[in-house]
Formats: C-alpha cells, sequence, structure tokens
C-alpha cells in the first residue's frame, strides 16, 4: 500500500509514510530553525484525511522544530469497545474506520481554538439505518465530548474535534439513532403535550373543587394529574430549549433526575388508583357504602417516597447515568431499566387488577339478571354495571396502558407517533372519562358557567310591577 502525502514547500522536510503490521504512519516536520509555515495542513492515508492547522501543530511557543504525524491502526475492532459513554452500552456499537492518533509538537492539545478535521473512510457501506458517531479515548472510555459529526454519507463521514486523542468513527447498531433534526416528531411532540397539559390542567381544577362523596377523596386523581402535569410540562420545555441545555452536562443530569422521579411517581398514583378502582367496584358488587382503603397521609407517601427512593438509589449507584442526548436516562450500563423495571411491574400489576375487575363485573352482571325477571330495578342494575365496565376498560388505558406502544417503537415512525399521542393525551382521556362523562361534574361546570355570566351580567333596575306582586 502506497500512501500519499499532498503537501509542496520548500520549509517542510522530506515526508515520512510507513506501512507496517497494518499500522500507517504519516509525519511531517519543519525544517530546524525554520520559521514554521501558517494556514493548514493536510495529511492522507488510505482510509484517513487529516486537515489541521499549522498553529495546532506549533503551539504558542516556537522551539526551533514542529511535526505533525498520523497514526492509523487497522487491525483494532469492536473489541477495544469495551465502555462507552456515547450513549449505550458498548454491545449496541461498532467501529466503522481504522483508530487514529494524532501526534504534534505542541503539548498543550486540551483545548484547541482552531478544530481539526478528520474524513473517515466507511468500513462497511451497508448501515444506511444507524447513525455515525465521532469519537475519541479519554484513557477509560469512548465519549463523544469534544467532537461533532459535520456530515456523512454512505462511505465516508467527516468529523470536528477541539482537542487531540485517539480517535475513530463508531456506529450504533441495534437502535434507532437520536435525530435531533426531526422537525416533524418536534412538531406533533409539542401540539400533543400542549393539548394534554390543557386538559390536565381542567382535570386537576375540577378535582380540586369537587368531591362525588364526602366520605371519599380525590387524593389519587390530584396527584396523578400533578405529576403527569409537571412531567410533561418538564419535557416539554427540556425538547424545546435542549440546544441550549444539552451543553450544560450539569442542568442536563439534573434535568433529567426530575424526569425520572416525576414519571415515576406518576406511575404509583396510576397504580394506587387502579387499587381504589378495584376496592369500589369490590364493594358496588357487595352493596356496601363503607370506605375501605389508606388514609389519603398514607397515600401521599407511598405516592412520592417510593419514586424518590428508586431515583436516589439509581443516582448512587450509577451517578452518571443521567444526561442522555435528550437529557433522560443513559442506555450504558442497563441504566434505563431503573425506570423500565417499575414500569413493567406496574403495568403488570395494573393489568392483572382490571382483568379482576372484569372477572368480578361480568360475574355480578351475571347474577343480578339471573336472580329475578327484568324489573326496572334490576334493569337499572344492568345498566349501572356496564357503565362500570365501559369505564374501567376506559380506564384501563389512562393508567399505563398507553405507554405500552414504547416497548415496541423500534424504528418504526409511525409505532413512535403514535406512542407519543397516546402518552401525551393522558390528560385528555382522564378529563373525558372523570369529567365529561360524569352527570354531577356536567352540572358542576353548569353551575360554574352560571355564576360566571352572572358576574358579568350588568343588573337592571328591579320591575315595580314584579314588586307589588309580592303582596
Amino acid at each position: 500500500m502506497e500512501d500519499t502525502l499532498h503537501l509542496i514547500g520548500p520549509q517542510l522536510n522530506e515526508s515520512v509514510t510507513r506501512v507496517e503490521n497494518n499500522i500507517s504512519e504519516t509525519w511531517l516536520a519543519v525544517k530546524k530553525d525554520v520559521t514554521p509555515p501558517t494556514g493548514r495542513v493536510t495529511l492522507n492515508t488510505s482510509d484517513i484525511h487529516l486537515n489541521i492547522s499549522w498553529k495546532t501543530v506549533v503551539g504558542e511557543q516556537y522551539l526551533g522544530f514542529a511535526y505533525v504525524g498520523l497514526v492509523s491502526y487497522k487491525t483494532l475492532n469492536t473489541s477495544v469497545l469495551e465502555e462507552t459513554n456515547a450513549g449505550g452500552r458498548a454491545s449496541d456499537y461498532n467501529l466503522n474506520s481504522p483508530v487514529v492518533t494524532v501526534c504534534v509538537s505542541n503539548k498543550k492539545t486540551e483545548r484547541l481554538t482552531e478544530p481539526v478535521t478528520f474524513t473517515f473512510k466507511h468500513q462497511q457501506e451497508d448501515v444506511s439505518e444507524s447513525k455515525p458517531s465521532c469519537v475519541s479515548w479519554n484513557n477509560t472510555t469512548w465519549t463523544k465530548d469534544g467532537c461533532d459529526l459535520l456530515q456523512s454519507n454512505i462511505s465516508h463521514s467527516v468529523c470536528s474535534c477541539v482537542h487531540l486523542s485517539t480517535f475513530a468513527l463508531i456506529m450504533q447498531i441495534g437502535q434507532c439513532p437520536y435525530d435531533e433534526n426531526n422537525t416533524v416528531m418536534m412538531v406533533i411532540g409539542i401540539l400533543a403535550v400542549s393539548v394534554g397539559l390543557v386538559f390536565l390542567t381542567l382535570s386537576l381544577v375540577t378535582f380540586v373543587n369537587y368531591q362525588r362523596n364526602p366520605r371519599l377523596t380525590n387524593t389519587a386523581l390530584i396527584n396523578l394529574c400533578l405529576t403527569l402535569l409537571l412531567a410533561h410540562l418538564l419535557f416539554l420545555l427540556t425538547q424545546i430549549f435542549l440546544h441550549y441545555i444539552k451543553p450544560l452536562q450539569v442542568l442536563c443530569a439534573v434535568l433529567a433526575g426530575f424526569l425520572h422521579f416525576l414519571f415515576l411517581s406518576a406511575f404509583v398514583w396510576m397504580f394506587i388508583e387502579a387499587v381504589l378502582l378495584f376496592i369500589h367496584v369490590k364493594n358496588l358488587t357487595k352493596l356496601r357504602s363503607k370506605k375501605e382503603g389508606l388514609n389519603w397521609k398514607y397515600l401521599v407517601v407511598i405516592g412520592y417516597i417510593i419514586p424518590l427512593v428508586v431515583v436516589g438509589v439509581s443516582a448512587g449507584l450509577v451517578p452518571d447515568g443521567y444526561g442522555s442526548e435528550q437529557c433522560w436516562l443513559k442506555k450504558n450500563k442497563d441504566f434505563l431499566w431503573s425506570f423500565l423495571g417499575p414500569v413493567c411491574f406496574i403495568l403488570i400489576a395494573n393489568t392483572l387488577l382490571f382483568l379482576s375487575i372484569l372477572i368480578i363485573m361480568t360475574s355480578t352482571l351475571k347474577k343480578v339478571t339471573s336472580e329475578s325477571l327484568k324489573t326496572k330495578r334490576t334493569e337499572r342494575d344492568q345498566q349501572l354495571f356496564k357503565s362500570v365496565v365501559l369505564k374501567t376498560m376506559i380506564q384501563f388505558i389512562i393508567l399505563g396502558c398507553s405507554w405500552v406502544p414504547g416497548f415496541f417503537t423500534g424504528c418504526s415512525k409511525v409505532l413512535e407517533i403514535t406512542f407519543l399521542l397516546l402518552n401525551s393525551q393522558q390528560g385528555t382521556f382522564i378529563f373525558l372519562i372523570h369529567c365529561v362523562f360524569n352527570q354531577e361534574v356536567r352540572l358542576l361546570y353548569l353551575k360554574w358557567w352560571r355564576t360566571l355570566c352572572a358576574t358579568y351580567t350588568p343588573k337592571t333596575e328591579e320591575d315595580p310591577v314584579t314588586t307589588t306582586s309580592k303582596f
């Protein structure tokens, strides 16, 4: 193999190029005691093109000589990817370029004023569904810090880095890469989450001002709406300002921790609401009027302390697990399961509870039908039970079912949009089932509307005829 160096100039020594044991080296030096040239210099091997400034090569203090070298290791493969903090596990990535090291006479290369650029030739070109990442080795892991992908096509990728180290191009495999320029998904997400926030706010105001029964409280529904409202609002603001937040790693990690806590708390409240619904249905079938369940103070402790413990333990065990490209949980070391684990448990528990509710309601409905003739009372009972069954099925969508498509989205944009729409509209479903479909709440809305109209309607003088007729 013959590597070429495209440089011409009387001030430069003869370049040295060597290929030995699958290691390709290209070196260039400035003659001793000769003022180094200005501008930029390029070095090439068969798979790598380097463009670097002479200012970076020489440094602030010229020592009488300067050199730059490009060393390419072609035999290294995925075995070097023991760890990576590029946004996932090491098994999720493959090297798709030689590993390259840049050597210069300048000793201060931690933060360069003029970036260096690399053009990597892909080792595998059949990677149309993967997004390359420019990474450097920081003594322990591969990291994307300080390197950006400028452009990429099927055969080459161009990287820009603001420090010198050992570099490579990795490709994400088995997953869909995050596309920060997906404007369509961004617009759909903003609109969908905004609509959900409106209905969550309306539901929260309604539950705070209305109680169905003096012996019952809306504690679970109020806190479910509150946690979903805060979680979706924080998620929306984070995604809108992600371009400004992502460079601030500490802020990004803190926001990810808060989102972890809020969404976990919402799921715990979904479970509490499912348990309370099960108790309510059981009491209904046995014609009980006495309230069964935990005191609202215990519910609050359960709803917030358990998520707080999970987040605290997760942050303690994996302190660098927060702050992915979307300011969410990183996928390396399976840290994402600190969220998916509790979610899967709650979804399975809720499913079992709702199946139990449907079995109880179906059995009770058959029993009511067979006990006596179809009098008006039994017909009312049947309508009541059918209404509860219908609301229970809709409630299942509210209490976590909308998250199920998130486990199967893969690289499908259709499933991703479906998951986004269902998940963002939990507030809409809550408003419909607990407010719009509730006759007492509709009467409450009508009362509020009349009060509002009476407040802004100008008062007229009392009719004298009406006054005298009172006597």
